[in-house]
Formats: C-alpha cells, sequence, structure tokens
C-alpha cells in the first residue's frame, strides 16, 4: 500500500524573537562578579581562536566541529565557544562573499565600458577608475560577550520577592556555579509579563559593568491579505526611505551629516597626531585612540533616526506587501572618500534588517528582490546604462525618453519585480542586465515603427504618462 502524503497545514503565523536587554547584573555581595571576570577572560580568548580558525579554514564554519584548543573551561562552556565563533565567522564569510563577487561584476562592467571607449575612440574622455580589491581583515573580539544556552547559563525564577530571577553561571570552579540575583525594573516585568523565555541567554560587559539580554518567541499572525497592494521601498542617503507611491521617510543630510562632517574632521586630526607620535617612539598603550564618544553617540543616534523612519512608513502602508531591496551596503563604493564615508555613516545596512523586523512584528508581508540595475533601469523600454540618472534626484531614459524622480522610479522598480520568476532565477548582475536588455530589443521590435514615427527621443511628448504605463507593465 502506499502510504499517503501527510498533509501540512499552512503557516498562518510567523515566529518573531523579542529581546529584553539593558539588565543590569546585580552585586549582591562585594567581588561576587569577578568569578565572571576570570570565566571571560579564558572563554574570549578561546572563542577568537576558534573565529580565527573557522574564517581561515576553506570549508564553512561547523558549529560541531571537534574540539582543537586546549583550555581550562568546561566541556560545555567549551561547545558554546565554538558555536559562537562558527556564527560570527559564517557572517563574516558571508559579507566577504558577498563583496567579493560585487568586485568581479564591477570589474567586467569595467572592461566591458573601456572596451566600448576604445572601440568608439573616446578613450581621451574615459575617467572611470578600475576596481581594486582589499582583503579584509580578520575579525577581533574585543568586547566580553557570552552567547549561552541552558547547559552554562540557567534562568531560574525567585521565590524571593526581594529579587526576579536568580542567574545560575558555570564557572571555571567546576561544581560551584555562580549564582547572581537579577532585578527587572518596570519596563522589563511589562515585556515579560505572561512569556516564556527561550534558552537564549546573552552576557555582555561594558565600562566595567554586566549586562544580561533575555529573549522570547512569540508568534504573530499575518494579517495581509493576497490580493494586498505591493509598496516599493528603495533605500538611499539623501532619503533613508522612498516608496512606490511617493512618500519619503528620514534623511541622513541636515544636523546629522554637519555633525558626521565634525566629527569626521576631529577623528582626522587624532590620527594624524596618532602617527606623529607613533614615529617618535611613543609605545601604543599611551597613543590617543582615534574612537570617540561622540562617533558612537552619532552612530545610535543615526540608528533611531532610521527606526522611526521604518515606524512611520509601516504604519502608513499597513495594508500593504512591502517590497525593498536585498541591499549588500558592503559591496558599495563610491569615487570620493567623503561619500564612502557618508555612505559607513549612514548605517545604510541597519535599514533592511528593521524593514524585516517592523513587518514581521506587525503580521506584514515583507519580501526582498534583486536591487541590480533597479537604478539604471528604464521601467517603460528596460533599457539599462549609468547614463540614465545624469545626477542623484533624475532619471531620464537615454532611448524612449522617460523621466522621473529617481528614488522614486527606482522603489517602483522594485515592486514591479516582486513575482518576476526569471529575474529571480537569475545568479550574479551580469545575468540580470542580459536578461534586461533581452527584454529590451524585444521592446525596441514592438514598438520600432512607433520610434520611426516619433524620431529623437526629445521629441517624444505623445508617450503615455508614466502612471498608465507602470499600471499596464504588473498585468
Amino acid at each position: 500500500m502506499r502510504k499517503k502524503k501527510r498533509k501540512r497545514k499552512k503557516k498562518t503565523k510567523q515566529t518573531i524573537t523579542r529581546a529584553v536587554t539593558h539588565i543590569r547584573l546585580i552585586e549582591a555581595n562585594p567581588g561576587k562578579l569577578e568569578a565572571l571576570d576570570q570565566l571571560v577572560a579564558v572563554y574570549l580568548p578561546l572563542c577568537q581562536q576558534y573565529t580565527t580558525l573557522f574564517c581561515e579554514a576553506e570549508t564553512s564554519p561547523d558549529k560541531y566541529q571537534e574540539t582543537v584548543f586546549k583550555t581550562d573551561l568546561s566541556d560545555r562552556l567549551h561547545r558554546v565557544a565554538i558555536q559562537q565563533a562558527a556564527g560570527i565567522a559564517k557572517s563574516v564569510r558571508t559579507n566577504r562573499a558577498n563583496a567579493y563577487q560585487a568586485y568581479l561584476e564591477d570589474v567586467a562592467d569595467y572592461a566591458q565600458a573601456k572596451a566600448k571607449a576604445q572601440a568608439e575612440g573616446r578613450m581621451s574622455a574615459f575617467k572611470r577608475r578600475e576596481p581594486t580589491w582589499t582583503e579584509w581583515d580578520l575579525p577581533v573580539l574585543r568586547v566580553p560577550v557570552i552567547q549561552a544556552n541552558v547547559n552554562v547559563v540557567v534562568v531560574e525564577k525567585s521565590e524571593d520577592s526581594t529579587f526576579d530571577y536568580w542567574l545560575r553561571v558555570s564557572t571555571l570552579d567546576v561544581g560551584n556555579p555562580l549564582r547572581v540575583p537579577v532585578k527587572l525594573a518596570s519596563y522589563h516585568k511589562r515585556a515579560l509579563e505572561g512569556r516564556t523565555l527561550n534558552a537564549s541567554t546573552t552576557l555582555h560587559k561594558r565600562n566595567g559593568v554586566w549586562w544580561l539580554t533575555l529573549s522570547f518567541d512569540e508568534d504573530v499572525p499575518l494579517q495581509t491579505k493576497p490580493d494586498a497592494p505591493t509598496v516599493g521601498v528603495d533605500v538611499g542617503i539623501a532619503h533613508f526611505l522612498t516608496t512606490s507611491t511617493n512618500k519619503e521617510y528620514g534623511s541622513f543630510h541636515g544636523k546629522m551629516a554637519r555633525q558626521h562632517k565634525h566629527d569626521r574632521e576631529k577623528r582626522r586630526r587624532k590620527a594624524k597626531l596618532r602617527a606623529c607620535l607613533e614615529k617618535k617612539g611613543v609605545p601604543k598603550g599611551k597613543l590617543p585612540s582615534t574612537s570617540s564618544e561622540t562617533s558612537q553617540r552619532l552612530s545610535r543616534h543615526v540608528k533611531q533616526e532610521i527606526n522611526r523612519a521604518v515606524n512611520a512608513l509601516v504604519k502608513d502602508h499597513r495594508d500593504a506587501r512591502l517590497i525593498y531591496e536585498d541591499l549588500n551596503v558592503a559591496s558599495m563604493r563610491f569615487k570620493a572618500r567623503v561619500m564612502n564615508s557618508y555612505l559607513y555613516a549612514s548605517h545604510l545596512g541597519h535599514i533592511p534588517e528593521q524593514l524585516a523586523w517592523a513587518a514581521a512584528k506587525q503580521g506584514m508581508a515583507a519580501h526582498t528582490v534583486r536591487a541590480a540595475y533597479s537604478s539604471q533601469e528604464c521601467p517603460r523600454c528596460h533599457y539599462v546604462d549609468r547614463a540614465n540618472r545624469p545626477n542623484q534626484k533624475t532619471f531620464k531614459c537615454l532611448v524612449c525618453g522617460y523621466a522621473d524622480q529617481a528614488d522614486r522610479k527606482a522603489a517602483q522598480t522594485l515592486a514591479g519585480r516582486w513575482g518576476d520568476r526569471k529575474l529571480a532565477a537569475c545568479r550574479s548582475t551580469s545575468e540580470v542586465k542580459a536578461l534586461l536588455m533581452t527584454r529590451h530589443e524585444a521592446w525596441k521590435q514592438q514598438n520600432q515603427q512607433r520610434i520611426q514615427d516619433a524620431g529623437p527621443p526629445v521629441q517624444l511628448s505623445f508617450w503615455d504618462p508614466p502612471e498608465m504605463f507602470l499600471e499596464s507593465s504588473h498585468e
């Protein structure tokens, strides 16, 4: 007899993990947390060793890797260090691979543009620089962090009303775990009311103080309807978010840009002073640091502004399906150092993560699509060229004359790519460009007679309005 296939229920819920942060560990007895300091003094170097090992290995990081290095830690703590190092190395290697693939595609694009310039005899005006690759440095773990599980850190409910929880932490002294009382603030109590904690626990130390992070899982019902309208979201520096509905949210320009410029000049002066003192033989321990608290505050402020922009976008499009770009900030580069500095300070990589989190928290559907050439592709004829975007604000197609605000056009293009299976099947940006140019050739054949009657693109004044064309192109 044939076994009947088990019918799986359709998932109507999406699980999100909420973190309850900034829980300060209370030192009930003087010197009680010294055992935790002694533990992290052994744990962090071991985690660093495995992180370096995984990053340099040819195979992918394996959190079930057999122990390699000797340590005073217990087998359970040793395994936790391996798992934490594997997660760090996996993230680093993925970002590095994406950046290197983008570099190879930039090299191929540069070679193609150079060959075209040579064929047309305009090498004297060809000022594009050849892409260069800078190898990534190995990650260095500086902040004491222990990403633990129930095997080494257990959160126990307190029977005494003085404290809310007791934290039982395995230490170097086998058989004698450390018990630390945990006192929750009113905010923490509201967040954890009626919740069941999961097995994930994080301990980290900043400015001489140990902090605890607890987490719990929550099922949020998906509220987006299958026929919900799609809203494209473009990410940028001028405006953090620009939607296909012609709305803009947040900006790095203005006050934040001025603060970043001031902080950048300050750090450059400190870097020059550090280099000068280093030449004079001053020990490294006495050299001034190039980092500053002002830079850290500015970074937090930028992320807060991004969070506000994302929350405002989600609030205005509760009944929509969000389509945003699968952004790889690690591979983005500008010719000018100042623009690269602004790119780094704007934290664009935080936007997709926050979009996914905010949408999941509200039960909204949010999807990523390929971002390749979304700012250069013409939505009417699919022609791809950098010259289609003469400046930051304007998009104008060189072939059909289609013109629109650049960010809004990019958001509309992203919305149109939702459900495009052929585009999603492309494995590289070169394949994406080849597909778009194929569609452009098909468009030219269909509109050949119309193009001949119209003449040069400047005279194409009888084309349908962009809104009418975009609506018909999604059918």
